[in-house]
């Protein structure tokens, strides 16, 4: 059964609280790999929490630190134990986009732009299936299927009355044109986008071609937010075979900048759900 701990959160709090106790020392990374005769780029990978940390870990860099405060170094280490613990989505099997799947899953908040398709969080299972099949040619039935599961089980996020994801979605008009599937498919995706839109937690917005350039013109990506204030924003850019995740300060308000900017170029909330359902009767009548 999978654990209530999120590992991929724990595992960024603690590297976050590795990073300062390392700055606190005045030392750099290579410095730190060099006394436990490690490469530097794993002492990275534990800092930002895109490696899994053993209790040896963490006991061999607060020995380094000099951390004398015991409850400090136990508490380190009990949160060490439940970063290796399993989240809900290692049930699927191995998911090579676990790492956000962990972030979105603890997430308070999440403002996406998509350029191409309609956002995971608010496809229909039909849509969904068609754009896996289409975006991986070489993948069998069976792992079509597990990363549709994957998608569907992520959408509880919307509908979790006691904690629900606020989602912000900002789509590019080519998304709604782009025939997924077939028109049928598309008729009740879009349709699904309207009746998500009336959530009050969810705010839909549609980029139309008539805006022209705009600041999300190189591509999509999605601003992770978190309820803890010791939680770091994240910008994450999917890619082919790896994804990117940025943390830093600047980056985070760059993309934030920009995020305004086609929130404020974009149709209104009745405007988009006007547009979207025009769409979908055009696709109904063939």
């Amino acid at each position: 059964m999978a654990s209530s701990v999120n590992p991929t959160v724990r595992r960024r709090r603690l590297g976050q609280e590795l990073r300062k106790l390392r700055e606190g020392k005045g030392m750099t990374a290579e410095q730190v790999a060099e006394r436990l005769l490690v490469s530097q780029s794993k002492i990275s990978r534990l800092e930002n929490g895109r490696r899994s940390i053993s209790q040896r870990d963490v006991r061999d860099l607060c020995g380094v630190y000099e951390v004398e405060d015991e409850a400090m170094v136990n508490s380190l280490m009990q949160m060490a134990k439940d970063s290796r613990q399993q989240g809900w989505w290692h049930a699927f099997g191995d998911i090579p986009y676990s790492v956000y799947i962990g972030l979105e899953t603890d997430a308070q908040s999440l403002r996406v732009y998509e350029p191409q398709i309609i956002p995971g969080l608010l496809q229909t299972r039909a849509y969904a299936t068609a754009v896996i099949s289409g975006a991986l040619p070489e993948s069998t039935p069976a792992d079509i299927e597990k990363r549709t599961n994957v998608r569907t089980r992520r959408q509880e996020r919307i509908n979790n009355e006691e904690n629900p994801l606020r989602l912000w979605a900002v789509i590019d008009e080519a998304a709604l044109r782009r025939v997924v599937g077939n028109r049928q498919v598309m008729v009740e995706q879009l349709e699904h986008l309207v009746e998500q839109s009336h959530l009050p937690h969810v705010t839909v917005q549609v980029l139309p071609f008539d805006t022209g350039a705009h600041p999300g013109i190189s591509g999509q990506y999605s601003i992770l937010e978190f309820p803890d204030a010791s939680d770091s924003s994240v910008v994450y850019i999917e890619g082919v075979t790896s994804d990117l995740y940025l943390e830093k300060g600047p980056d985070v308000s760059k993309y934030s900048f920009m995020y305004e900017h086609l929130r404020a170029q974009a149709l209104g909330v009745e405007q988009t759900r006007e547009f979207v359902a025009d769409i979908a009767k055009g696709y109904a009548q063939g």
